[in-house]
């Protein structure tokens, strides 16, 4: 090879080295160059173009670990003469850093160690400049490094854990579950991603596909019963499975589903339940259960009766949440009639799968024995109800009726009779305690109550608390007892004007009887009357018509028709009823205008007591309001009373000057809140009789000197005194006049001292002028002293 052609040698850390030459088609050499050449279709010879660069691909291996950098190759240019005029510069991935090249050899490194996992090549440039003038000698050429791989990884499963399930009673080859794991190593060279799977654990019940790892069953007939829950541990090498390769597990949870290849049966073939006598229908008498192997839907079963002497007296259903048979009471249980039953019940499924028919009969029978428990229980009647017919006219203590029970027990405890009290409050009946006979203790009256509802009780005598209970309706018969009367009250008048044979109104009548053919009443007069006829209709109706024309209501304002009624029941009750006929005043149509004041009155529907009676209402009426106004007064008079917490005076003012103390009139202070109640003349209401009080004030006492003194004196006794009044007077006088016993008390005909009157004789003059003498006596003496 000449010495300008490239060439290169790239070495690896393994032993293997690689050469690669470039492989020369024929040559001709021409100014010291290898061109090839070749011929072209028509003899012409081509030539190929110089090739400044000469190379192949890099190889590294990855994870290198020597101490040194890693060689990877030798870029030389043709152009390098070996005189350090040539440089090198690389450029691209990891150049510099990954990457180094000896700008003057050419020789290239990597200094770090490479996962081809994380890249598995790199791209980059290389150039050849010239030292001195730093232009390309070479134009810029790109190359690969791709990283050799080495199996440094193991097989990896999608999941750590996987579960699946498959159907039980599967044939062999059943797929159940495809794993995958994944290698990271390069699957492009050697067998370092070649997987193979294999099972680990799970024989001899499942095996696996070496190259798709599709588990599949391996045992026939795997009974979800038997066992239900496998786990199978599945292992993924690399190395096509060779010794040297890496592997990784995963674990497969796989559980069997059920279906329906066990068929119900009983664990035994005879169950014994019991029931009281007294359960009610409906009730629960026990449970039985079959065992199913399967679960949900493949164990739903359906029990029924199929035969015994109990079928018409019990019935069974299922319970879906916990698949027993559930037997209830289907009739009334007597222990003395019957004491044992038997029943044979049937267990089926109701889902079978046809593909497991061969595995027996999908249903299973058993027997069950029902005994019935004695129960001490109450009387029964011999009806449930009692309904007794007895005639209205029926005698006091005669007997009506009669109601039967006794102790359906084995023991046949003797039974007494009695009526609940609430339903016989009024004691109309009696019954005996022995035989259950009903007697009358009173008359009965159809007309005031048709039924009579009592509830007999029945007790047994050893055990009271055994009781019964039957209605007993007692319906009273009807029996001509009643006579008939008028229908209505009827307000009948006959016009002055009125012709003969008039209608002058129609009557019915009613009875309070009820007659099984119904009412036929007839009407009559009980004599012949001159003035009126009876006309009867036959149809429980009669009319009454005059017999003569012209009536006088100044002679006769009103006339009184007695009517015979009877009835057609037996016994006939007849009865006589009085029709009142007022006269009236008409016109010619015959329209009453006027009447007498009774016939005025009478016409209003209300009778001489209804009258009396309304009248008495309204007094009653005029009273209340007359006492109610009474009474408002009163409460007015009352506020005007000044209230004990009013301590203001009352001003008495004297302006007559006829009889003294005779002509005083005391200002009441009400009228000041009130002025328009204020009357003419007010009693005094502020002097309290001296001889009502058994207190007497004393003088005043020497302290007392002036007027402020005698008034805190005063205040003081009055506070002290229980019987003093509880405001005072003050009074103003200006003449006493010529009645008074102690002539004027003007002072212009006195002297001009004081000292020179006496005060004694004013305690003589009586309680009216005592306060006045206690003041001038007291003041005399304190003037003396």
């Amino acid at each position: 090879i000449p010495s300008h052609s490239l060439s290169l040698l790239n070495s690896v850390t393994s032993p293997l080295i690689l050469v690669h030459l470039l492989a020369l088609s024929p040559m001709q050499r021409k100014d010291g160059d290898l061109r090839p050449t070749s011929v072209s279709g028509d003899g012409k010879i081509l030539r190929r173009a110089k090739r400044g660069w000469m190379w192949n691909q890099f190889y590294l291996m990855e994870e290198y670990t020597a101490s040194e950098y890693q060689y990877v190759g030798k870029l030389h240019s043709n152009m390098d003469r070996g005189d350090g005029t040539v440089r090198y510069i690389l450029t691209g991935e990891g150049a510099g850093t990954i990457f180094q090249i000896d700008e003057k050899s050419g020789d290239l490194h990597a200094t770090k160690k490479l996962d081809r996992e994380e890249k598995a090549f790199y791209t980059l440039r290389v150039k050849a400049v010239s030292t001195r003038t730093n232009r390309s000698l070479e134009p810029e050429t790109e190359f690969v490094i791709k990283i050799h791989d080495i199996n440094d990884n193991e097989p990896k499963f999608s999941k750590a854990i996987y579960t699946a399930s498959v159907p039980e009673m599967s044939s062999v080859g059943t797929s159940v579950l495809e794993v995958t794991a994944m290698d990271a190593d390069d699957a492009s060279y050697g067998n370092s991603a070649k997987l193979v799977y294999s099972i680990l654990q799970g024989q001899p019940y499942f095996s696996v596909e070496p190259d798709t790892g599709w588990i599949k069953i391996a045992l026939p007939d795997m009974d979800r019963e038997v066992r239900e829950q496998y786990q199978v541990v599945i292992q993924a090498k690399d190395m096509a499975g060779q010794m040297g390769g890496l592997s990784g597990t995963t674990t497969v949870n796989i559980s069997l589903t059920d279906v329906n290849d066990s068929p119900p049966r009983f664990s035994y073939s005879s169950y014994q339940l019991s029931a009281l006598e007294s359960a009610q229908i409906g009730s629960v008498v026990g449970r039985i259960k079959a065992k199913d192997g399967d679960e949900g839907e493949n164990a739903d079963m359906e029990y029924d009766i199929v035969d015994g002497d109990g079928r018409d007296i019990f019935s069974i259903y299922t319970d879906r949440i916990t698949q027993e048979g559930v037997v209830t009471l289907k009739k009334k249980l007597d222990y003395e009639q019957q004491r044992v039953y038997t029943v044979k019940v049937e267990v089926c499924n109701t889902n079978v799968d046809p593909r497991f028919l061969s595995f027996g009969p999908f249903k299973d029978t058993a027997t069950v024995k029902i005994l019935t428990q004695d129960v001490d229980e109450p009387p029964v009647f011999s009806q449930s109800q009692y309904v007794i017919e007895v005639q209205e006219d029926t005698l006091k203590g005669m007997v009506i009726g009669r109601v039967t029970a006794w102790d359906p027990d084995s023991t046949h405890h003797p039974v007494k009779y009695s009526i609940d009290k609430h339903t016989n409050r009024d004691r109309f009946f009696h019954i005996d305690v022995s035989d259950g006979s009903i007697t009358a203790l009173q008359s009965l009256d159809r007309e005031s109550s048709k039924w009579h509802n009592i509830s007999v009780l029945a007790t047994e005598i050893n055990n009271p608390q055994q009781m019964s209970r039957a209605p007993v309706l007692i319906k009273v018969l009807d029996v001509n007892d009643n006579a008939p009367e008028f229908a209505m009250y009827y307000e009948t008048f006959v016009c002055e004007n009125v012709k003969a044979g008039q209608l002058i109104q129609t009557i019915s009548a009613t009875d309070m009887d009820e007659p099984l053919d119904g009412h036929k009443f007839m009407f009559s007069l009980s004599f012949s009357n001159p003035n009126f006829t009876v006309l009867d209709n036959e149809d429980n109706t009669a009319r009454i018509l005059t017999r003569r024309s012209g009536f006088n209501r100044h002679e006769l304002s009103a006339y009184y028709l007695p009517v015979v009624i009877s009835d057609n029941d037996y016994p006939a009750q007849t009865s006589t009823s009085t029709l009142t006929i007022r006269v009236c005043g008409c016109d010619r149509s015959g329209n009453m205008r006027s009447c007498s004041v009774e016939a005025l009155v009478l016409p209003a529907g209300l009778s001489t007591g209804a009258l009396v009676a309304v009248l008495l209402c309204i007094i009653l009426l005029l009273m209340i309001v007359v006492l109610f106004s009474a009474l408002k007064k009163q409460r007015r008079k009352k506020t005007l009373i000044m209230s004990k917490e009013d301590v203001r005076d009352n001003v008495v003012s004297y302006n007559d000057e006829g009889g003294g103390e005779e002509d005083t009139q005391a200002f009441d202070i009400g009228t000041l809140r009130h002025p328009e109640t204020m009357e003419s003349s007010k009693q005094r209401r502020d002097i309290i009789p001296e001889m009502l009080f058994s207190y007497h004030r004393p003088s005043p006492t020497a302290e007392c000197t002036d007027v402020r003194d005698f008034i805190n004196c005063r205040l003081e006794e009055n506070n002290a005194d229980p019987s003093a009044p509880p405001y005072d007077s003050l009074a103003t006088y200006a003449f006493e006049g010529s009645g008074s016993i102690a002539e004027s008390l003007s002072s212009l005909e006195s002297s001009a001292t004081d000292g020179d009157h006496e005060y004694e004789f004013l305690s003589s003059w009586g309680p009216q002028f005592k306060k006045l003498a206690d003041m001038y006596i007291g003041k005399d003496s304190s003037r003396n002293t």
